[in-house]
């Protein structure tokens, strides 16, 4: 066949949309925190998928709960029940600050839940006036219509106007600026306690508080996008309980499935009542197969050491990047909490990713100048010892 003929890169150019700028290997396999290319090479794996591999490629925790799964029921209708997605919900509501979950296939599909259901309580509880969504400068939410409109980067949202209306944005860590922009409209505020794609943006210490504050004060709602930031990739299970404050609503996905596609909206018995029968649905939201995977890689997040295992080894990581900044004038600051790490440059990002990636390992570029690193979070010190040498080596090479 003429396929066997020709490289998977020229495959992939001639069946696929040319929708991502896709670096010239082809991955087959992984192994914890190691990914092997089609011709043998290894890459150690500062992307994780994205934030998505919490446990690494492969893991054992993931392949046994999807085989056992497999074997006994893989879809049915959310027109029944199903024991595994019960379980996960229940896993849901007892460690974090909700009373109900909304399972859905994507972190898009989460925040767009998210806005529906901030909309809709709104409407029956503040009246008809009332659904402007106030986000954050830099944010970014999905790419769908509703969550794409709700993102903060212009560059995303290049090509698709007109976007859907009802959403302001103000800088983040800026206080007054949320202050100003609520009117009789606004229902909501929605942001990222961690800015992940707007170049690992950290809250200031009293910012989160202060907009809780300030959305109890004019009786509209609070809405954490967790989607990267969330299932312990701070050290604790949610970013925001490192600010000791409560959402009306949080969106999850990502490590949540450890690569399997699930997204969840969870949110309080009283909103929740403005989702009835009918109001939202999905057809693959929350499938048997995905939540029992889910459910196990939750539990291993909470029984098996994660969290603190993540907090240590980032706090190492933090540590052997300021090395770098104390280094290269270009380096410029070290920024993040638990592992995701944004290391700040001078300069263009994209030739030292590139640079990266010939020496064998994977990290990720974003706002031009931010490398961002989001490996597993099963990291071991000695591979943290690997990517800064790696990256010292490099910047030696550029001064």
């Amino acid at each position: 066949m003429e396929e066997d003929t020709i490289s998977t890169k020229e495959q992939a150019d001639r069946y696929m949309f040319k929708t991502y700028s896709r670096f010239p290997i082809t991955l087959v396999r992984g192994e914890g925190c190691m990914v092997w290319d089609e011709e043998g090479k290894s890459y150690l794996d500062f992307v994780g998928g994205i934030a998505v591999c919490a446990l690494g490629h492969s893991s054992p925790i993931v392949t046994k709960a999807l085989e056992e799964q497999s074997r006994m029921l893989v879809h049915v209708s959310n027109l029944f029940y199903t024991k595994p997605q019960i379980d996960l919900a229940r896993l849901l509501v007892e460690n974090s600050f909700a009373d109900r979950v909304f399972f859905a296939n994507s972190g898009a599909e989460a925040n767009e839940a998210a806005i529906k259901l901030a909309r809709k309580y709104a409407r029956d509880n503040m009246g008809e006036g009332k659904y402007v969504i106030i986000c954050m400068e830099n944010s970014f939410h999905g790419r769908t219509m509703a969550t794409l409109s709700a993102t903060g980067q212009a560059k995303v949202r290049k090509g698709f106007d007109p976007l859907l209306s009802g959403f302001k944005f103000v800088p983040f860590n800026d206080i007054d600026a949320i202050d100003r922009a609520v009117d009789e409209s606004v229902c909501a505020v929605m942001l990222e306690p961690i800015q992940g794609e707007g170049g690992v943006v950290v809250p200031e210490d009293a910012y989160l508080g202060e907009v809780r504050k300030l959305c109890d004060e004019k009786g509209i709602l609070l809405i954490f996008d967790e989607v990267q930031a969330g299932m312990g990739r701070t050290g604790r299970l949610f970013a925001h309980e490192h600010y000791s404050v409560r959402p009306d609503v949080m969106t999850l996905a990502k490590a949540l499935g450890n690569g399997l596609p699930i997204g969840a909206m969870l949110a309080t018995e009283k909103l929740s009542e403005s989702f009835g029968p009918g109001s939202h649905a999905s057809t693959f939201g929350g499938t048997p197969l995905v939540t029992a995977v889910a459910t196990a890689v939750f539990r291993s997040i909470l029984e098996d050491g994660v969290l603190d295992h993540c907090a240590q080894m980032g706090v190492y990581f933090k540590e052997k990047l300021e090395g770098l900044v104390d280094k290269y004038d270009f380096v410029k600051e070290v920024r993040g909490l638990g592992l995701i790490v944004g290391l700040e440059l001078e300069v263009e990002g994209g030739p030292v990713v590139n640079s990266c990636l010939e020496k064998g390992f994977l990290i990720n570029c974003t706002q031009d100048k931010i490398l961002r690193f989001l490996p597993p979070l099963i990291v071991e010190q000695d591979e943290i010892d690997q990517m800064v040498d790696c990256l010292d080596d490099i910047f030696a090479g550029m001064g």
